[in-house]
């Protein structure tokens, strides 16, 4: 395997790690303040019809990513009012939210799925670009993918270095004695919950903008769910989020480059495209035999509706 094939191989599984990390740590923010959504699916599908549309409308990228984040995050406020006002069940109401996502963004998609659009240019870092292999790999991507860095950074930073960070924290271990110490639970779950859709707002508008700028139903194929595992994967540590994600893209990158090769394996080609998520399935056991660490990292309030004292 020569030095450009490599190069390619790992500039594809950062690509097509990158929505993953962006949704894993929006759900990971959320589920950190106690709330459980499962609804990554269908804001993702919002978020990427939204910011193909605003793309399609003559709008920049990064307009349209924004665009693609409001779509996720007023669906995520949605499941808030649903969960955090009227005191749903979480767990139905996420998977609520994933079907009704996904439905609505085929409806409001059927226009424009034979309306492909410009591909975005990738943002090269110069000096940094010309380095021998990892070069063009690392420093001459979509400029996302460096956002993505940032946020993992950023998102690590809040939660263990910042007061707001263990306030969030408090809230998911104990939102009673959060609320007894006088912090508003409900006000800060719902802000967990708005960045929680946001983010898997954006890793839409990734995919359907910046990825493969184009919209078709079903595009996002069951990232949002592998998104939701990943988090449990990472133990819900932001840092754990990246391996896990671009593991899940090498396994990806790998099944598509072993088609595209015209190897010829005793395989059908549906279980080298089912490959990604059985190692998901794989991975998510063997991290579950160890009851002790989930245990450990997992908010002690996940999932569990407050009523806070009248």
């Amino acid at each position: 395997m020569d030095s450009s094939l490599i190069a390619s191989v790992i500039a594809a599984t950062l690509v097509a790690g990158t929505p993953l990390i962006i949704v894993a740590l929006g759900e990971l923010v959320t589920e950190r303040a106690g709330v459980l959504n499962l609804g990554a699916e269908g804001m993702m599908s919002a978020g990427a019809v939204a910011a193909f549309a605003a793309a399609h409308a003559g709008t920049d990228p990064w307009t349209a990513a924004v665009v693609g984040m409001a779509a996720g995050c007023a669906l995520a406020l949605l499941f808030g009012f649903i969960t955090l006002s009227m005191q749903a069940n979480q767990v139905a109401s996420g998977l609520a939210l994933a079907i009704f996502g996904v439905g609505l963004a085929a409806f409001f998609g059927k226009p424009y799925e034979s309306a492909p659009l410009p591909a975005v240019a990738p943002l090269r870092i110069p000096l940094l670009a010309d380095l021998p292999l990892i070069g063009p790999a690392l420093f001459n991507q979509q400029a996302l993918v460096y956002v993505s860095w940032l946020l993992v950074a950023a998102v690590a930073w809040f939660l263990e270095r910042s007061r707001a960070g263990l306030v969030l924290r408090a809230v998911g271990e104990s939102p009673s004695a959060a609320h007894a110490v006088g912090y508003p639970v409900i006000a800060i779950r719902y802000a967990a919950v708005a960045f929680g859709g946001a983010m898997a707002g954006l890793g839409g508008a990734f995919l359907s903008v910046f990825y493969t700028p184009l919209w078709s139903e079903g595009m996002v194929a069951g990232r949002g769910w592998i998104a939701l595992a990943l988090v449990v994967f990472a133990t819900w540590r932001p840092l754990r989020v990246v391996a896990g994600a671009y593991l899940f893209g090498g396994v990806l990158v790998s099944q598509l480059f072993v088609q595209g090769s015209g190897l010829r394996l005793d395989l059908p080609a549906q279980w080298l495209s089912a490959l990604p998520y059985l190692a998901t399935i794989v991975v998510l056991v063997l991290i579950s035999r160890n009851q002790t660490t989930i245990r450990l990292n997992s908010p002690a309030s996940l999932g569990q509706v407050f009523r806070p004292d009248r």
